[in-house]
């Protein structure tokens, strides 16, 4: 595969070669690559998540949060089961 880099790229590379970053230019696009796919892993989570919120709200189920209050509203939620989640699980550990 033959891969064409702007300058600025080649410079960046250099650099982290320079800095001890990298032992070379295919050290550099590695690191690159794998970064690459970290985020593509991260961006399909989401779309997978997005995707089951999407049906379940199809289905019926959850809650459309359309105004502040709803967000108000869902925030105490969390923080009280979250709480009450915290305080059980403390109990049982005494």
């Amino acid at each position: 595969m033959e891969l064409h880099l702007t300058p600025d790229q080649e410079a960046l590379i250099r650099q982290g070669i320079e800095a001890g970053r990298f032992h070379g230019t295919e050290d550099a696009v590695l690191e690159a690559m794998s970064l690459w796919e970290e985020r593509e892993r991260r961006r399909l989570e989401i779309v997978a998540a997005v995707e089951q919120a999407e049906a379940s709200l199809a289905r019926g189920e959850g809650r459309r949060i359309t105004t502040h209050e709803g967000v108000t509203q869902l925030t105490e939620d969390i923080k009280r089961r979250g709480m009450a989640r915290l305080s059980a699980q403390q109990n049982l550990g005494r």
